[in-house]
């Protein structure tokens, strides 16, 4: 190979990994801030799911949390159920 091959292929790779990581920065700026319409930052969200329990192959529990209030919601293949509504959740305890 010739040092200009070289060069070149150095050259190549060096714009990839840039563009990959304007790419990359780009993302996590809209993840971070938002972009209206496609994205809300994290500190703008109201829903949250908080955990979720598989109960047999085809069905599962979650428990949703929407603003301070939690949902137990049933999720199967016919579709889902809320199984209790308006849970208050628990005090959170700092160590």
């Amino acid at each position: 190979m010739h040092v200009m091959e070289l060069l070149d292929i150095a050259r190549y790779l060096g714009a990839l990994l840039l563009v990959l990581g304007l790419v990359g920065f780009a993302g996590l700026g809209a993840r971070r801030f938002g972009l209206p319409g496609l994205v809300k930052p994290a500190t703008a969200r109201r829903l949250k799911v908080v955990e979720t329990l598989m109960i047999s192959p085809r069905q599962r529990l979650a428990l949703v949390r929407r603003d301070d209030v939690e949902h137990l919601v049933l999720i199967g293949p016919d579709g889902a159920t809320v199984i209790e509504a308006g849970i208050a959740p628990p005090a959170e305890h700092s160590p």
